[in-house]
């Protein structure tokens, strides 16, 4: 059997698991469940390179640098990273895979299109799911797996079975349910016949690709036309965005699924969790004797069935039940359990009163590292800037501010006007209003700076850029 490609998406905003996912850094990229990120543990789960080749990544722009660095980290060498220049659901991005598949591996290709941010308990269910979804694929077959329910869930849409195929333990998809109520959901449960949708797919890249011609086929030639637009950046293959952004926004479920004749469902029981709310971390977290699960600094006395995760600080709890309570620096959110799956309401009020809480922690993560504002006032701003060996800010200046540096810890190179300049501990510099500057740390140790603004305006976006090792000369809003 040829090489499986795994194709990552990770595009989501996990708005739901606020307030620790945010829209600049949401769920896949958070380590949620372990140690790893979502991602990471997405990406370890297809490194077996007897069944699998290296997983193509289709992400937003957004996040290119901080899905780049966590790859690094996991040891992991994409076949490719596509950026999408904007979000159009899974059906276009499974599209600009499959063109992309068909070129560089033939078109016969076997995909496996994984969400970055589901969560697998049982590998060795997993692996053979997909070996079977494999054999089906590669006979022309439209893949979905189908999780066996284990709770009438009213969370999931399900799949309906059909008949049992050659490949025993496989069925022809009858049809794709919605997410049903209580009541429909126990006569799922007791039917027998029915499974979670988990949307996870795999299928040739020909054949979805012919399948999108017949059902969605402004999706499958918006999708070639990016990917046949697309430009090289760095090691990223950015997809042209006028010709993406014409592409109808769809599932992949919506947009063939539910119309091929071919669809296949194959069953498993993998302790599969779309980690889709705090209740899911609930559920499959590790309780104690009275039911609560507890991550970070957390004292309690009393309390039950309680999710509670400090990310920073100390949280106490006294004899409380049923609720969530996450702390994460500059939010804390406390729900009922049972009334999760709303937090995207305080999302959506964050976002109509002009708020930046949805958007971004205190730490925000840059390709060099990353910075936190410590403290902000009428004129002035203090951050603790952390730079990678190796790392470099662009040449920039700023038109309403000025800066003072001073190295904690590690060694800087300025670049200041025109002279350049090695900082040591303990020592400082200033950069006045409209004067060109760089930081850079050329060095083996991290680089710790504390950088204090001063002006009439403080924004992100006062920044002119003169040259940046990242490509990001003509963003005029990144920051630093």
């Amino acid at each position: 059997m040829a090489q499986i490609v795994p194709v990552i998406l990770s595009g989501g905003v996990g708005s739901r698991l606020w307030p620790t996912s945010r829209a600049h850094y949401p769920k896949q990229l958070l380590p949620l469940v372990s140690e790893k990120t979502m991602l990471q543990e997405t990406a370890l789960r297809v490194a077996d390179s007897a069944l699998f080749a290296a997983p193509l990544i289709v992400s937003n722009d957004d996040h290119r640098f901080i899905i780049a660095s966590q790859m690094q980290e996991a040891g992991i060498d994409p076949l490719a990273h596509i950026l999408e220049p904007l979000g159009r659901n899974t059906a276009p991005a499974a599209a600009v895979a499959a063109h992309f598949a068909a070129e560089q591996k033939g078109p016969e290709t076997v995909l496996l299109i994984l969400p970055a941010d589901h969560h697998i308990g049982d590998l060795a269910a997993f692996r053979q799911a997909v070996e079977e979804g494999a054999k089906l694929a590669a006979e022309g077959s439209l893949v979905t797996f189908g999780i066996v329910p284990s709770a009438a869930e009213t969370g999931y849409g399900y799949i309906r079975r059909g008949e049992e195929l050659q490949s025993a333990g496989a069925y022809r998809v009858e049809r794709f349910v919605e997410k049903p109520d209580a009541e429909t959901a126990a006569s799922y449960l007791a039917d027998g016949g029915y499974y979670w949708n988990s949307g996870i797919f795999m299928f040739r890249a020909d054949r979805i690709l012919s399948e999108m011609e017949a059902f969605c086929p402004e999706i499958a030639d918006k999708a070639k036309a990016a990917l046949a637009a697309a430009g090289r950046d760095l090691d990223f293959i950015r997809l042209d965005e006028t010709a993406f952004a014409a592409s109808p926004s769809d599932s992949i479920d919506y947009a063939v699924m539910e119309h091929t004749s071919h669809a296949a469902v194959v069953p498993a029981d993998m302790r599969w969790n779309d980690i889709g709310s705090w209740s899911a971390l609930w559920e499959i977290g590790e309780k104690d004797e009275s039911g609560n699960v507890h991550l970070g600094d957390v004292i309690d006395t009393g309390s039950r069935n309680t999710y509670v995760r400090a990310e920073t600080g100390l949280v106490a709890t006294l004899g409380v039940e049923d609720l969530v309570i996450v702390a994460s620096g500059d939010a804390v959110m406390v729900a009922a359990r049972d009334k999760v799956q709303d937090v995207k309401k305080i999302v959506e009020t964050l976002k109509a009163e002009n708020r930046t809480e949805h958007e971004a922690h205190n730490r925000v993560y840059r390709p060099w590292g990353y910075y936190e504002c410590l403290t902000q006032g009428e004129r002035h701003q203090v951050k603790h800037l952390h730079v990678y060996p190796g790392g470099a800010l662009s040449l920039q200046l700023h038109h309403h501010r000025a800066e003072h540096w001073v190295v904690v810890s590690g060694r800087a190179r300025v670049t200041l006007g025109e002279e350049t300049s090695v900082l040591e501990a303990n020592e400082s510099t200033y950069i006045p209003v409209n004067t060109k500057h760089r930081l850079e740390n050329p060095y083996e140790e991290p680089l710790s700076i504390i950088e204090v603004q001063s002006g009439a305006y403080l924004g992100e976006d006062d920044i002119v850029r003169f040259d940046d090792v990242y490509g990001r000369a003509d963003e005029t809003k990144a920051a630093e």
